[in-house]
């Protein structure tokens, strides 16, 4: 296992310069006030470490448990959440403002996937529920199981999903009408359905050992590209996602008038005149700072 792992996460490095990270807090994966935070300081701790100079270049993230993919949340952090929000004995506008600053780290730990430099490959099998959907919606790409299903949750608990699916998926499945209908009912949905509403790129046949190394191998393919190509195109993928179309393409411009000074372009073109494998060096350059 990695340096990396904590009590419920466990890191492995089964290629080079890929992170697999497991959900691994059994029965059932689901998420307390610790599990959800220890999630979102791992990925704090591994984007700190790229710009240090740690050459990760892609990131898998699946479920250690071979029945699900994740419960969602736990039920006694929901009750918690629950009786803060009904909190008395405080003054109701000061509560709120504490509640508030809860949902915005929980925000922030679990959209943690869509701020990493490297692509984060979520690798699904079983239930995915509820926060799940929240977990897989901030990474790059989605591959899932064919036993996989889904459901938002939320509503059956009593509130509207606040973590991260409503502010990804409109974009994510450029289908309001599915994103509304799912939301609003809390049905669970296939993974044939979920790739019909763009939600995953692939279904991979079989459970979770098939989906697992097909994300391993995509990660593994990723990592063998150039890693100023590979986060200049991520980071120009959510800069797009988020602007106009005429922004975003001025704003690339800017980027790529840096980014084309790269030695990369020409191990490329040397590597295929060879006809051997590219060799990349790691994006972390020491500061001088």
């Amino acid at each position: 296992m990695s340096k990396y792992s904590t009590k419920w996460l466990k890191v492995s490095v089964p290629v080079p310069h890929v992170l697999h990270v497991e959900l691994s807090r059994s029965p059932v994966n689901a998420f307390s006030s610790e599990y959800w935070r220890e999630y979102g300081r791992l990925f704090e701790t591994l984007i700190g470490a790229h710009a240090a100079g740690e050459d990760i270049r892609a990131l898998v993230v699946s479920s250690a448990i071979s029945k699900m993919f994740t419960a969602g949340l736990d039920l006694h952090s929901a009750t918690d959440l629950a009786s803060a929000a009904s909190d008395t004995k405080h003054d109701r506008a000061r509560a709120s403002l504490a509640l508030r600053k809860t949902i915005l780290e929980f925000q922030k730990a679990i959209g943690s996937p869509d701020r990493c430099p490297f692509p984060v490959i979520a690798a699904v099998h079983g239930p995915v529920v509820g926060l799940g959907v929240d977990i897989i919606a901030a990474c790059d790409i989605r591959y899932a199981a064919s036993n996989a299903t889904f459901s938002i949750k939320e509503v059956d608990v009593g509130l509207a999903p606040d973590i991260g699916t409503l502010a990804h998926l409109p974009k994510v499945m450029g289908n309001l009408s599915a994103v509304r209908e799912l939301t609003y009912t809390g049905r669970f949905f296939s993974a044939a359905e979920a790739q019909s509403f763009g939600l995953v790129s692939r279904v991979v046949e079989g459970g979770h050992d098939a989906v697992v190394a097909a994300a391993l191998e995509l990660a593994r393919v990723i990592a063998a590209k150039s890693p100023v190509a590979v986060t200049g195109a991520k980071h120009l993928i959510n800069h797009a996602r988020d602007h106009s179309v005429k922004d975003n393409l001025s704003y690339t411009a800017t980027w790529n008038a840096a980014a084309l000074m790269t030695s990369d372009i020409s191990e490329n073109v040397q590597a295929m005149a060879a006809k051997r494998p590219p060799k990349f060096t790691s994006l972390g350059v020491p500061s001088k700072l």
